[in-house]
């Protein structure tokens, strides 16, 4: 259980990377082509784009769907029906994800999780081969029609291209000004912003639903136990992983923020979605030899109490960047360059790692994990250590 902390605190580093290149302006990682960037800006926003975007939503994802076998053994510890707990968790979920993508950052990715894992609440007793074999299908199917919708792209002219980014960019300078207005101007920003997010969240909903799927695949078979793999497999993955995901993501970077032209840009981020996978599971597997090797458990104790109250840490990072970007404090909307939000989200990190440890010493659950478990068992459960 602690190594799937530790995953978790470390998956947490590769989401707030993200989340603040996308909240600290419109022109997030190069989804249109910013002419204001300078060279160190498109090398920061290249290095996110070929290592980390795209790939640490999966690690959480995959993370989801392997808990949600510990969730089934939970409740069979406490001879408590599995399929209330779990609708309840999800309403949970849903909630915390309305509110946090209306009040905070409509990139949201609770809301998903919540209408998602219905899905595995329905698949609870399938197979591990019914679970894996659904998974490949669903990100076959859902490759193939990205790939598909993505190479439109390289129909159109350069001109073309660039006319259709302008009339995106177009759309910036108000939402530049609703995001550095006041906290009724940030709220209706958001809230005109949300219909689009759920629109791109749906499109990604077939790779997610596929990590929550082999996430279940693998807690069925408890592959994450601790000698449940030997560390030769895990190295073949990782270098496997690590060749198979790295050019796609590396075309990413050179369409979103490299020398390629503008109609690049659609099939870069599907060919960097489609390739995300395996450098997930590099990333999985290598972190898994890191932490199972001879400093592992200073890097478990470092990174576990993180993953402990993970949801706790990432809604307080979209809060810490709200007030840092918007109109609830600093309002430093487009106003800082991409090696500034790259650093000071690193710092926040860091903060939390520090914040993470002292509380989990003392405290059995963050603070939205608390109030989330007390919807799932339907009780308040115990706070500090050795509480009931």
């Amino acid at each position: 259980m602690a190594e799937i902390d530790a995953l978790r605190g470390f998956a947490l580093l590769g989401i707030l990377l993200v989340n603040a290149a996308m909240m600290a302006g419109p022109y997030g990682l190069g989804s249109v082509h910013d002419p204001g960037a300078s060279a160190l800006d498109r090398t920061v926003e290249g290095v996110l784009q070929t290592f980390v975007v795209g790939k640490f939503y999966l690690m959480f994802s995959f993370l989801f769907g392997y808990s949600f076998t510990l969730q089934l053994a939970a409740a069979d510890r406490a001879a408590a029906r599995p399929v209330p707990r779990l609708l309840r968790r999800s309403l949970g979920l849903l909630a915390l994800g309305v509110l946090h993508a209306v009040l905070l950052y409509v990139g949201d990715i609770l809301i998903t999780y919540a209408v998602l894992g219905l899905v595995l609440v329905a698949a609870r007793g399938c197979s591990p081969r019914a679970a894996r074999r659904a998974a490949g299908l669903l990100y076959g199917c859902t490759s193939a029609l990205m790939l598909l919708v993505g190479s439109v792209s390289l129909f159109l002219s350069d001109a073309e291209s660039a006319d259709l980014d302008a009339e995106l960019a177009a759309d910036f300078p108000g939402l530049t000004a609703g995001y550095r207005g006041d906290a009724a101007a940030v709220l209706r920003t958001n809230l005109d912003q949300l219909p689009d997010a759920l629109l791109a969240s749906l499109l990604m909903s077939g790779f997610v639903l596929a990590a929550f799927l082999v996430g279940l695949y693998c807690g069925k078979l408890r592959l994450l136990a601790d000698a449940a793999v030997d560390r030769t497999r895990l190295r073949r993955v990782c270098l496997l992983g690590a060749a198979a995901g790295l050019p796609g993501g590396l075309f990413m970077a050179l369409t979103a923020s490299g020398p390629l032209g503008a109609r690049w840009t659609a099939l870069g981020q599907v060919v960097g979605m489609v390739t995300a996978p395996a450098l997930t599971a590099a990333y999985v597997c290598g972190t898994l030899l890191l932490l199972r090797g001879p400093r592992g458990a200073r890097l478990t104790a470092l990174l576990a109490p993180a993953g402990r109250m993970a949801l706790t840490n990432y809604l307080s990072q979209s809060l810490v960047m709200a007030l840092v970007f918007t109109g609830y404090g600093l309002a430093l909307y487009d106003r800082l360059p991409p090696a500034v939000v790259t650093a000071g989200a690193c710092a926040l990190y860091g903060v939390q790692l520090a914040l993470s440890t002292r509380l989990m010493t003392r405290f059995r659950y963050g603070p939205v994990e608390w109030l989330l478990r007390a919807v799932t068992v339907g009780h308040a459960p115990g706070r500090e250590r050795g509480g009931p």
